[in-house]
């Protein structure tokens, strides 16, 4: 393949590994990636259980790849009182976006994590990195989360803390302020999960994808209207898309591709693509076997080349880490007109709104008597019996209408009740839940009691058994004595003798 035209070489909507000269990067997953002046940007990631913190280029125009060798300006006394040690730590499970002539790398996990989300930069023109000052609130740090870019504001989604807890909070970066906020959204949101995808569509709302939680692998998708703050769940058409996570994602147009991902089994082969405005998925192409595109926490980029898009794959984990680049050259798409999409509340409330409409425009006909007439006129034949029937008619529809509305609203009430009774369920098992971890808060305390009158008894048990051996030992020195006694006094009394025997025969 020539390294400069290698592009127009290339079938439509398949993947093609591109040939590397020179040294590859680490075999990696869990990155961050962007393409800037045709060139693949792949920052961080993992490999077995270690972080990395190189930032390796690779340059879709020589097919090479180069390390990107990064200087710092340091503030000491900041560095010291954040505890930042490291401007470029190694990193895993981050977000990067690209912001004019920099790459702005947001969250993550670390070694040394703080409680906050970091904001890190560098910067392409100066090789400059560091951290960006931030203000506002700023969300709690995490990792596996989505970043969206939306004209000069970050959407943040979702993601899992450093102790595990799974999100499903939506926060907002000002870029010209650099101030976060908190995003008080309505309707029922997304459960909680992480290695999710995220993207814009329109430049209204932000649509999610897939992901998982600690045990459920997600191929559900929701819409968030970023004008209203408002959740919805549209109706998808199209082929079945399994659920996945660690999957990667990319908008061209109103097309959203997605590619690998896995349940921790089994990878997803196809390269799925969402249809924005029509809300349809369809499978543009597969890998078999185990792939490198068909793993878990690779990374997805877009580049034009010579006017026409292509996808930039890398990295990935599938049993295997994986350091080889892929590439797909896109066959040109029509591009229809963006969807404004309706929540379901917003379309209920225009459905009854026209219904409404409707019926009372068909109870304010009034038919006069020449009516019939005139239509003969011009050459119609309707009688004003016609007419009347067609009023009754009319009339027929308005009642099934009315009827639907009522059933309608009937199983809304079910559905509230149903609700009021699952929040109730769920208020009694929290207060059970409070009042068995208060017990097992007792509980705990009267063992820590209980070990502490245990820790005594032993030192009262080791104390009497010392003042055991010390009787003991007095017994002895006792009995010893005693002996001592006898034997002295029977010397004694064998001397005494002796002597009156002596002067008795010297008589």
């Amino acid at each position: 393949m020539d390294s400069g035209s290698w592009h127009l070489e290339l079938p439509y909507d398949l993947w093609v590994t591109l040939p590397v000269s020179g040294a590859r990067p680490s075999p990696r997953y869990k990155h961050a990636a962007a393409v800037f002046d045709q060139k693949l940007y792949i920052v961080g990631g993992s490999r077995n259980g270690r972080f990395l913190s190189d930032v390796q280029v690779f340059d879709l125009r020589s097919l090479a790849w180069s390390n990107l060798r990064l200087e710092t300006e340091l503030d000491a006394d900041k560095t010291e009182d954040s505890g930042l040690l490291e401007v470029l730590p190694p990193m895993s499970d981050h977000c990067m976006v690209k912001w004019g002539t920099k790459l702005l790398i947001l969250g993550g996990h670390y070694k040394k994590s703080s409680d906050s989300m970091i904001v890190r930069f560098i910067d392409l023109e100066t090789n400059l990195c560091g951290v960006m000052e931030t203000s506002g609130k700023v969300p709690v740090a995490r990792g596996g989360h989505s970043v969206t870019l939306v004209g000069s504001r970050l959407i943040i989604f979702g993601g899992e803390d450093r102790s595990r807890k799974l999100l499903n909070d939506v926060h907002f970066l000002d870029l010209e302020t650099m101030t976060w906020d908190a995003v008080e959204v309505t309707q029922t949101p997304p459960a909680p999960r992480y290695d999710h995808s995220a993207a814009l569509h329109a430049n209204r709302y932000l649509i999610v994808f897939g992901g998982c939680s600690h045990s459920i692998f997600f191929n559900d998708l929701h819409v968030l209207d970023l004008q209203t703050n408002e959740w919805s769940q549209p109706e998808i058409k199209g082929d079945l898309v399994t659920g996945r996570a660690g999957h990667a994602g990319i908008t061209i147009d109103e097309n959203w591709y997605i590619v690998g991902g896995g349940d921790n089994n089994n990878g997803c082969q196809e390269t799925i693509v969402l249809n924005m405005t029509k809300l349809a998925w369809s499978i543009l192409t597969s890998v078999k076997g185990r792939n490198p595109l068909a793993s878990e926490g690779l990374s997805v980029c877009s580049a034009i080349i010579e006017g026409e898009h292509h996808l930039v794959a890398f990295g990935g984990y599938n049993g295997k880490y994986n350091n080889e680049v892929f590439v797909m050259r896109l066959k040109p798409r029509d591009i229809p007109r963006p969807k404004i999409f309706q929540s379901p509340a917003a379309a209920a409330a225009a459905a009854s709104v026209t219904a409404a409409y409707a019926l009372a425009k068909s109870e304010k006909l009034d038919i006069p008597k020449t009516l019939s007439s005139k239509f003969a006129g011009i050459g119609n034949d309707l009688s004003e019996k016609d007419v009347r029937t067609d009023i009754d008619a009319i009339k027929e529809d308005k009642r099934v209408l009315e009827l639907s509305l009522t059933e309608v609203r009937t199983e809304n009430s079910r559905f509230r009740e149903k609700i009021d009774e699952v929040n109730s369920t769920h208020s009694e098992l929290s207060k059970e839940l409070s009042s068995v971890q208060g017990q097992l808060v007792a509980e705990r305390s009267r063992c820590f009691k209980l070990e502490a009158q245990i820790a005594e008894l032993q030192k009262m048990l080791e104390s009497s058994q010392t003042i055991e051996n010390e009787v003991q030992i007095l017994r002895q020195q006792k009995s010893a004595f005693e002996q001592e006694m006898e034997r002295a006094t029977s010397v004694q009394t064998q001397g005494s003798g002796g002597v009156w025997r002596w002067i008795a025969g010297g008589q």
